[in-house]
């Protein structure tokens, strides 16, 4: 798992940049449900996201990647919270991530992502395995 360590200003190692989303929905009943996904390789819970490609803007990085890790077409909404720290390689790490809405797709597990649950926030806050996930969860409740 990685170092939950905030990132160092000024450290020397180029910063990864990665891109997320907040995938949610609401139920007939009005209850809003957020998505996790469940990463085999590290055993968590977790936001869908991932590292740009190059030259990639962060908001086509964040679109992809919830559409590769979930199978969800989605829709961005507001900016949410950012999250930096050092990664398992030791280099500083900054995601950014959005409100996502669901536009079409369906999940389908894969080698890197086995599972996706639909929860309410409070309860996906309380099952993501990195803290800071939990606050970007926060950072959507407020929005």
């Amino acid at each position: 798992m990685a170092d939950l360590t905030p990132a160092a200003p000024g450290r020397a190692a180029e910063t990864v940049q990665a891109a997320g989303g907040v995938v949610w929905r609401r139920r007939p009943d009005g209850t809003v449900e957020v998505a996790v996904v469940h990463r085999p390789k590290y055993d968590d819970w977790s936001l869908p996201k991932g590292k740009l490609d190059g030259g990639e803007s962060h908001e086509d990085a964040a679109r992809r990647e919830v559409l590769e890790e979930t199978g969800l077409l989605c829709e961005l909404g507001a900016e949410l919270a950012s999250t930096s720290y050092v990664d398992g390689k030791g280099r500083p790490k900054v995601v950014r991530y959005w409100s996502m809405t669901v536009l079409d797709g369906a999940f389908r597990p894969s080698e890197e992502v086995d599972e996706l649950r639909w929860l309410t926030p409070d309860a996906a806050a309380a099952l993501v395995s990195n803290r800071l996930d939990a606050e970007v969860l926060a950072s959507f409740e407020r929005s």
